[in-house]
């Protein structure tokens, strides 16, 4: 119940949208395309019968034919049959002393089935009806049909007389095996689909919606142009494939509207027949205000008749149509015609066509002041295009390919030496066919036409737009052409002015999304077509230049970087930490300062060589340590000013060598002070190790494990330069890589090891008796180093680039600060401020002994 009562509601909506065009469309539209036959296909086609006779034409001929009715749209045909049939009976190299005539075939061109014969011969007695006269000869004249092929497909198969169709190419009626007498005059659209790609990448149209009719030819596009469109990165935003019968189209209509009217694309192709129910579709969109660009072919040049004046960009038609060649005799002719001269006054049925179709009255008294003198007025009225358009051309090469069979029918019926009477009469089907199929003539506006090679022939494109200006007047103008059978860069030729709907040169858009701009990266969206993406920022250090929609950014070298909006690279400055940098000049200034200061404290000590405090701290061991901190003072230089192989290499080995011997000395006096005060009655042996200087062994032996680690450092990965481009943007920090990372720290844990060592053995004699014990003093200095060692480690691998070289220097001079100070500083105190308290213990010394 519920699917009937949506069905209702839509079939009354669209019943609704169909009177409303009723009311607003001058032709009719609606009405018109209801009119359909009894086999529901439109009554739109054209049919004309071509035969020859020996009797001239009389103008007073031309008037012996009653009224009726003709469409708007079959009123050129008419107009070139009259100058193709009147150019070639006045050409006297062209079926000479013969006349070419033509009728009409019943039921189609005309509104009415009440049609007598246009040309009607009283002489001949001869009434044409649809293929056949009525004579006692069969004959095989040819008809001409179009340009639906879909009326000709259906009287082709029920036929064996030969016919030329004028429509667009099929291929339908291509198949010579099913169809034998039908011939196309009209070329294929074998490179249409890549003509059309071919200007959506020039307009830069990446968002395509496609409405096909449902029929072979409509699939068959279909997929030629998805293959386009796919080899070239166009993304289809719908598809629409319109059902061809009007009852099966009403139940989706409004499923096609609503894909219409909500998709982003703004360029859709529409491809098909016109008097079909995809005509009915576009009309429906139309009224709907679908402003889209609309690409499709010649036969959809249609001209829009609404009265409103739109500033809608998106609003317009691109037609592609095969290249007519320029034909002023024919304008010339609708100029000037002559329409009473005829067998109908088109003017007049024209308007008797449009005022039957259109008016609930049918009283032709009403139509008295429908008079008009010429076509010229009509035209005028109409907005009929002067220009031949592609059918018209078509049938225009069809009549003189027909006029050519006939002719080389006649020059063989004259060397047979047939009798008079039946000149002009052709009864082989067969004959006539093959004769037609291969005729190959250059018309009278200069071009080749080869009838047995329509299919395989490239054909050149014309490009036009049309749209709506103020009071429906439309305009139809030509932006470019389209050459297929040239090299691909010189296909395409579009004008560089093109104006858009009402003047601007604005390229509209298409586009599922919009471009990524410089310093973003496409990031396509799941489920979703190609074209349709977000765009993020480029990663650090990574660029997108002017070139829009990157796939992925650019890194910049290593000695370049990306700039804020990261569109391009700039050079790097080179960095290190030098004398000028403010760490690095604080840090040179403090290590010569407490260079000077240590130096002083060895002279002090050396001076004061003889005073006990001096005597009591092993001076020699006090030397060897004021010496070794002096060089771990200066030590630190080499981590500061521009790297070099050799500094990088200095930097670690000399640090850890000369820390080695410092800690060691260190671990050696402590040693001494605890073999000089726990033995309190040492043997003979245990005094020699003392007076011996055995202690002191320690700095030799542990220097020696030092040097051979740092030995094999420098073998099997030293140091080296490198380039740090991460801790500060924009500059290149020149560094001293340590090369093996797990060398560095066995170094520096076996300096660790040392000082825990030594801690150890200082903190056991820290309570040891004597004035002048230093036990306390090496237990708080080795505390002190290493406390700065074990905060080194974590800070310094948290830190990159300068810092880290910061870190180390700060740590090196933190640790030699902490032994200078808390070992001498106390002794430099006593022998220069307190000298009295020296000479007391010296005194004290002197008693004891």
């Amino acid at each position: 119940m519920k699917k009937l009562c949506a069905f209702t509601i839509s079939f009354l909506l669209l019943k609704f949208s169909i009177i409303l065009c009723c009311l607003t469309e001058p032709l009719c539209f609606w009405r018109i395309k209801n009119s359909e036959d009894n086999d529901g296909v439109m009554r739109s086609d054209c049919g004309f019968f071509l035969w020859t006779t020996e009797e001239p034409i009389e103008d007073n001929l031309y008037n012996k034919i009653i009224d009726f009715r003709i469409p708007a749209r079959s009123y050129e045909f008419f107009l070139v049959m009259f100058f193709a049939t009147d150019e070639i009976n006045k050409n006297p190299y062209l079926l000479p002393n013969m006349s070419l005539m033509f009728s009409i075939i019943v039921g189609l061109c005309q509104d009415t089935l009440g049609v007598l014969d246009i040309l009607y011969s009283q002489q001949n007695n001869i009434m044409n009806f649809i293929n056949y006269i009525c004579l006692k000869y069969e004959i095989c004249d040819v008809d001409i049909r179009g340009p639906s092929w879909k009326t000709s497909l259906k009287l082709a198969v029920h036929s064996g007389t030969p016919k030329v169709f004028f429509g667009p190419f099929n291929p339908n009626l291509s198949d010579h095996d099913q169809f034998p007498y039908v011939h196309q005059v009209a070329t294929k659209d074998t490179h249409l689909s890549h003509g059309m790609v071919t200007l959506m990448l020039h307009f830069r149209w990446t968002w395509i919606g496609v409405v096909i009719s449902d029929d072979d030819q409509g699939i068959q596009f279909f997929s030629d142009l998805k293959e386009e469109m796919q080899s070239h990165e166009i993304c289809l935003a719908f598809v629409n494939v319109i059902p061809e019968t009007l009852q099966t189209y009403l139940t989706k209509a409004l499923i096609y509207d609503k894909q219409i009217m909500t998709s982003s694309a703004k360029v859709v192709i529409i491809y098909g027949e016109m008097n079909s129910t995809l005509e009915v579709s576009f009309r429906r969109w139309e009224y709907l205000g679908a402003q889209r660009i609309w690409i499709t072919t010649s036969q959809w040049d249609v001209i829009t008749n609404k009265k409103e004046f739109s500033l809608d960009f998106f609003h317009g038609t691109v037609t592609f149509a095969h290249q007519v060649c320029e034909m002023t005799k024919f304008r010339n002719f609708m100029q000037t015609v002559d329409t009473n001269k005829y067998p109908i006054n088109i003017s007049e049925s024209i308007l008797c066509w449009n005022y039957f179709n259109c008016s609930i009255s049918k009283n032709r008294n009403k139509m008295e002041h429908f008079k008009f003198n010429n076509t010229l007025e009509w035209t005028a009225l109409h907005k009929y295009d002067m220009a031949l358009s592609e059918e018209g051309y078509n049938l225009y090469n069809a009549v003189y390919a027909v006029a050519h069979t006939y002719h080389e029918l006649i020059l063989q019926q004259v060397e047979t030496q047939i009798p008079a009477e039946n000149k002009g009469i052709f009864t082989d089907c067969q004959q006539v066919s093959s004769l037609l199929k291969t005729r190959v003539f250059v018309n009278p506006v200069g071009e080749l036409v080869n009838m047995n090679h329509r299919e395989y022939q490239c054909a050149e494109y014309d490009i036009f737009i049309i749209w709506n200006f103020p009071q429906g007047f439309g305009l139809k103008v030509k932006i470019g052409s389209y050459f297929p059978c040239i090299p691909p860069m010189q296909q395409l030729h579009i004008s560089e002015d093109v104006e858009w709907a009402t003047g601007g040169t604005l390229v509209p858009s298409s586009l599922c999304s919009v471009p990524c701009t410089a310093g973003f990266r496409k990031i396509h969206q799941k489920e979703t077509a190609d074209c349709c993406f977000d765009c993020v920022q480029c990663p650090e250090n990574e660029v997108s230049n002017e070139t829009a929609d990157m796939e992925q950014c650019v890194r910049c070298p290593d000695d370049k970087y990306a700039n804020l909006e990261q569109t391009h690279c700039l050079q790097r400055a080179v960095s290190f930490l030098s004398y000028e940098d403010s760490f690095g000049l604080a840090l040179g200034s403090t290590a010569l300062s407490f260079s000077a200061i240590t130096i002083l404290v060895l002279f002090t000590f050396v001076k004061y060589k003889d005073t006990p405090i001096v005597k009591a701290n092993n001076c020699i061991l006090s030397y060897i340590l004021l010496i070794s901190l002096v060089f771990c003072f200066l030590c630190s230089l080499l981590f500061i000013g521009h790297p070099n192989q050799a500094t990088c290499i200095l930097q670690q080995t000399t640090f850890g060598v000369f820390f080695t011997v410092a800690v060691s000395t260190v671990l050696a006096k402590t040693i001494t002070v605890v073999m000089a005060f726990k033995l309190t009655t040492p043997g003979r042996r245990m005094r020699g190790m003392l007076t011996s200087g055995a202690p002191n062994l320690v700095i030799p032996l542990c220097t020696l494990i030092q040097v051979v680690l740092c030995g094999i450092w420098l073998v099997m990965s030293p140091p080296f330069i490198d380039r740090d481009i991460q801790s500060e943007h924009g500059k290149i920090v020149i560094i001293c890589n340590k090369g093996s990372v797990i060398a560095f720290h066995v170094v520096l844990g076996y300096l660790g090891f040392l000082a825990l060592g030594s801690f150890i053995v200082a903190f056991l004699a820290r309570e040891l008796p004597d004035r002048f014990n230093e036990a306390k003093f090496l237990t708080f200095s080795m505390l002190v180093f290493c406390s700065v060692w074990i905060t080194f480690l974590p800070v310094y691998h948290s830190t990159r680039g300068k810092i880290m070289v910061v870190v180390e220097v700060f740590s090196i001079l933190a640790s030699s600060a902490g032994l200078l100070g808390c070992i001498f500083v106390p002794k430099c105190y006593v022998i220069l401020v307190r000298p009295d308290s020296n000479f007391v213990q010296k005194c004290k010394d002197k008693l004891l002994h």
